[in-house]
């Protein structure tokens, strides 16, 4: 049986979709993803030192005529809430991948509450969720998500799971 290779597949659809500005706190999750984007001279990689100033960067993106994409650990969900309040109330499109904590084979306890919460708090402010659990289905609901974000101006989080992405060992 063949592998999939999920960061790829997100990859792909990022280039298909014109993303070129690419946010990130740094996460272990989302690594891989990382490295394939900063491999490309077209695609503009920032490393934020909190995950709500991706929010502003990506809204200042697509004022600019940009696309972007917001990668965060499910833990630096809570951080978003007060900002995510700005791309719902001027109808900007905002598409974040979140790697989930807290979830399957979790050993860090502290990541259980945050990981439980963040679905919650996204859909509390009006984003758009989609999860995938399997590698199979990583791209096509990357690609879901991104077409709602950005062909209709609305927010979307994908949240990839534990799961898929595998629990740390302490």
């Amino acid at each position: 049986m063949q592998q999939i290779d999920w960061p790829t597949a997100i990859f792909d659809v990022l280039r298909e979709k014109g993303v070129t500005q690419v946010c990130h706190v740094p996460d272990a999750g989302h690594d891989r993803l990382i490295k394939l984007c900063n491999g490309h001279n077209d695609m503009s990689v920032t490393t934020l030192t909190t995950e709500e100033e991706g929010v502003g960067l990506l809204a200042g993106a697509w004022l600019g005529g940009q696309r972007g994409v917001l990668l965060m650990q499910s833990s630096g969900v809570g951080n978003t809430i007060n900002a995510l309040a700005l791309p719902a109330a001027c109808r900007m499109p905002l598409l974040t991948i979140v790697s989930m904590r807290g979830e399957w084979g979790e050993g860090n306890p502290w990541q259980i509450p945050a990981g439980r919460g963040a679905p919650r708090a996204l859909e509390a402010m009006g984003v758009a969720l989609y999860r995938a659990d399997t590698a199979e289905e990583v791209g096509s609901t990357v690609d879901a998500a991104a077409r709602i974000a950005f062909d209709t101006n609305n927010q979307t989080a994908v949240l990839l799971s534990q799961r898929l992405i595998g629990a740390k060992s302490f």
